[in-house]
């Protein structure tokens, strides 16, 4: 048995204490250095060091060498102190080692750096190949085509995804003079298809280490963080959509940086009002504003932060440590960088997409006249020395304020064609002259203003202007007729009026064609009816009815235009219209109307369209925003790739992005069916373990401590809780979709799948053996997604010619749609 002297020798603290005590010694008396070094040495052992000064360069290192300070301990890395021989020597206690001013502490991150370094290799690999459109390139790339040449133009996504692209092609001097027509089209030498695609695929590189970072953040060890980094790394469907102009990989990104920002937010929440935590928090509300800016789906991930925050709230609200202030100071962080940072932002990058596309350009008729007033050329250049206020006598075209019919607008339109005398059903018409709405600008759009009680239609000099609730007659410039409804059933709309121009055919069928104009935006009657600006209805004076379009196309005797009628439900969006083009005429003839001659006198009226404030910022930012939406829930059109919400979690179908012109080579986003797969097994099983536990907790049976149990909990809230809102919402939607709406499910679910098998590593598996075997079968089955990788990458790249053959071995379901020529 060892001897108590021995022990003594062996404890490190001991020696070093004594060893300071006989150093104390050998000096000439107590000292208050000496005096605090006995204090506080022993327990200042492990962030200490010791100065050295020599009496006697010989006795310290027997060479002449000079000792400065020696740290005591290598810290977590189980390294022995270092012990110098100090025999001889004077030494004084310096206190704690101050490091250089200038000193930078770096730890490298290996498989964080493999990770990053393969995600950029298979994500910008060749690049540029296909040297063609790919899928919806066709869509984006004509939107940097269109940021490039400051045109305006509409598109149901919010700006940043596009905005980011355009940056890729300014930098590729692109000079935006490509057609992007159709699917295949290749690129001519002038289009920078590697600057085009780069910024996708470096974001779609760097979702791969922060879906690392993100589960370390969850509190899971790094072994989990790389096995979650190496499913998106070799999951086929994210680099496919990584690798070309779409922003999915941007909308990923922002979504999983709002993840990192919040966990790493949390982190600090015993430092709160910290720097960091304030830099985290602001990092949250900006990467959510990011999200919602490239795809509405970015609203999911403002939903379940919101309900994480509200859920922090709350159990701050029960702490008793926090007083009212401190609760309150909580509260207005929170609001303040998670509510109005992302709207100022958000609102910042629509103003930034509103300042670039400043040119009139193809999409502008689908915004309304006073939009469309602000932006250069187009209508703006029309109707910039137009009289504001409505007169009678006014030449006007009227606008359908709100509809989008067949993709276009319409302006209220008459002919010399009559109704057919019956319609299709058999009833009856009035056989007067049709009234319809017509997408096309033309001579027959133009209408005068009538004061019904005059005959003349000139304007007065000064102007009579027209109010709120004045009646007035519209006459049709080229046929002279007067608008007119009566009580006979509308040819596509039975329970709507038939509006026409009227017909004095002799016959017991009077005229009607008085109509009362109500200003949308005002009710007073002092209000002056002005082009542009106003919104207004005309409403039948005879029957109560509102001007309205259907919606409907007319058939062959209607020339296939849009079906107007008057409606008794007057407070609808249909019955909304605004003068668009206007002018003052002093000729009491009708067959001038509409002419670009001279028509008008200047002198007889002062305010034109040149004094008048254009419509603001917050006004096209609220019109652009009600039509994306509007725009959004109208896209149902059948297409063969489209798929429904209860077939991606399988992945059911895929679908076909490019096909090579003479081969087989073809690219086709679908993911690894590993990954997928494993993935509703990963949820599957959260959910039974976690009714398990709760079972056993119930019994008080602890499977796990409370820490790793609140981590279980967290990750259900957050990762579970992230993919069911990034999934069910799609169910309840009516538009279009297809296989890669899924994508950011697909990323909560590969976290849950990851950490779900540390979890049964850690907290199932109690028996060495156990975790052996379930090891190897975790490396079998990661190196089948590797290799299931490399079996799709063909679909994934398009470089390969395969065969017919080859493609069918692919097809692995049945209701894959690979596509195979007949070569």
């Amino acid at each position: 048995m060892p001897s108590h002297h021995h022990k003594k020798n062996k404890d490190p603290h001991r020696r070093k204490h004594s060893h300071r005590h006989h150093l104390t010694s050998k000096q000439q008396g107590p000292t208050d250095e000496g005096t605090e070094a006995e204090a506080e040495g022993p327990g200042s052992d492990d962030n200490s060091s010791m100065s050295v000064e020599r009496e006697d360069a010989s006795s310290i290192s027997g060479n002449g060498s000079e000792v400065g300070s020696v740290g005591s301990r290598d810290q977590g890395d189980g390294a022995s102190a270092v012990e110098p021989n100090l025999d001889g020597a004077n030494v004084k206690w310096a206190g704690p080692v101050r490091a250089p001013l200038l000193s930078i502490k770096t730890e490298l991150n290996i498989p964080l750096l493999l990770l990053t370094v393969v995600a950029m290799a298979t994500r910008m690999w060749r690049l540029e190949y296909p040297n063609s459109v790919v899928f919806d390139e066709m869509h984006f790339g004509r939107f940097a085509s269109m940021y490039i040449r400051r045109t305006f133009f509409f598109d149901v996504h919010p700006p940043l995804g596009k905005l980011i692209i355009a940056f890729g092609a300014y930098l590729g001097d692109f000079s935006g003079n490509f057609t992007w027509e159709r699917i295949g089209t290749d690129y001519p030498s002038a289009v920078p298809v590697w600057y085009l695609r780069l910024f996708p695929a470096l974001f779609g590189s760097l979702l791969v280490p922060l879906t690392y970072q993100t589960t370390v953040e969850l509190g899971y060890n790094h072994w989990t963080a790389t096995l979650a980094g190496g499913m998106v790394l070799f999951e086929n469907s994210l680099v496919t959509q990584s690798r070309f102009l779409l922003i999915d990989s941007f909308l990923l990104f922002f979504i999983l940086a709002t993840l990192l920002c919040l966990l790493k937010f949390w982190r600090l929440k015993q430092s709160p009002f910290s720097p960091w935590w304030w830099a985290w928090l602001a990092g949250t509300g900006a990467m959510l504003a990011c999200a919602c800016s490239v795809k509405y789906v970015g609203v999911f991930t403002v939903l379940l932060v919101g309900g994480m925050i509200f859920h922090e709230l709350w159990k701050l609200v029960g702490d008793k440590r926090l007083s009212v202030h401190d609760l309150t100071s909580h509260f207005l962080a929170r609001a303040g960088l998670l509510a109005v940072l992302p709207v100022l932002l958000y609102l910042l990058l629509f103003h930034l997409h509103l300042e670039l596309a400043n040119r009139s350009g193809p999409h502008d008729e689908m915004m309304t006249s006073a939009f469309q007033a602000t932006l250069e050329g187009g209508l703006s250049r029309i109707t910039k020395s137009q009289p504001v206020s409505i007169a009678y006598g006014s030449q006007i075209t009227l606008r359908h304020t709100h509809g989008m019919f067949l993709g276009r607008p319409c302006w209220l339109h008459s002919h010399l064609s009559t109704y057919p005398v019956r319609y299709h059903d058999n009833r009856g018409s009035s056989a007067q002259q049709q009234v319809t709405c017509y997408s096309f600008k033309d001579i027959n759009n133009w209408w005068i203003v009538k004061d019904p009680g005059r005959t003349t239609l000139y304007v007065d000099d000064p102007p009579k202007l027209i109010h709120h609730g004045d009646i007035i007659q519209l006459v049709h410039g080229t046929s002279s007729r007067a608008l007119n409804s009566h009580n006979v059933a509308a040819p596509l709309s039975p329970y709507s009026q038939e509006v026409t121009c009227y017909i004095d055919y002799n016959i017991s069928l009077p005229a009607q064609n008085l109509w009362r104009v109500e200003l949308v935006d005002s009710a007073d009657e002092g209000d002056t009816w002005k082009s542009i600006q106003s919104h207004i209805r005309l409403v039948h004076v005879n029957t109560s009815a509102a001007l309205k379009v259907s919606g409907l196309q007319l058939p062959d005797w209607g020339f296939h235009q849009l079906e107007v009628v008057s409606d008794r439900v007057i407070q609808q969006e249909p019955t909304i219209w605004n003068v668009e083009e206007h002018k003052y005429t002093q000729v009491d003839q009708a067959d001038v109307v509409g002419n670009n001659e001279e028509t008008f006198n200047q002198a007889t009226y002062e305010d034109t369209m040149d004094d008048q404030p254009l419509m603001g910022f917050l006004g096209r930012f609220a019109e652009l925003q009600w039509k994306m939406l509007s725009t959004n829930k109208e896209l149902q059109q059948e297409h063969k790739y489209s798929s429904s919400p209860a077939e991606w979690p399988l992945m059911e179908r895929g679908v076909a992005y490019w096909l090579h012109p003479r081969t087989n080579a073809q690219i086709h986003f679908m993911g690894n069916p590993v990954v997928w797969w494993s993935g509703v097994v990963g949820i599957l099983g959260y959910l039974a373990l976690l009714g398990v536990f709760l079972v056993r907790r119930r019994r008080a049976c602890f499977d796990m401590d409370d820490e790793s149990w609140q981590r279980y909990i967290l990750t259900g809230e957050l990762v579970l809780g992230g993919w069911v809102l990034h999934y069910v919402p799609f169910f309840l939607m009516e538009r279009t979709l297809f296989l890669h709406h899924y994508l950011p499910a697909l990323v909560f679910k590969i976290l849950l799948l990851a950490v779900m098998v540390e979890n049964i590593h850690t907290h199932v598996l109690r028996w060495p053996i156990h975790r052996n075997v379930f090891s190897a079968l975790c490396a079998v089955w990661v190196t089948c997604i590797y290799f299931t990788y490399r079996k799709f990458a063909p679909l994934t790249y398009g470089n390969s010619d395969l065969s017919a053959d080859e493609v069918t071995d692919l097809k692995w379901l049945e209701s894959w749609d690979l596509l195979i020529q007949v070569l």
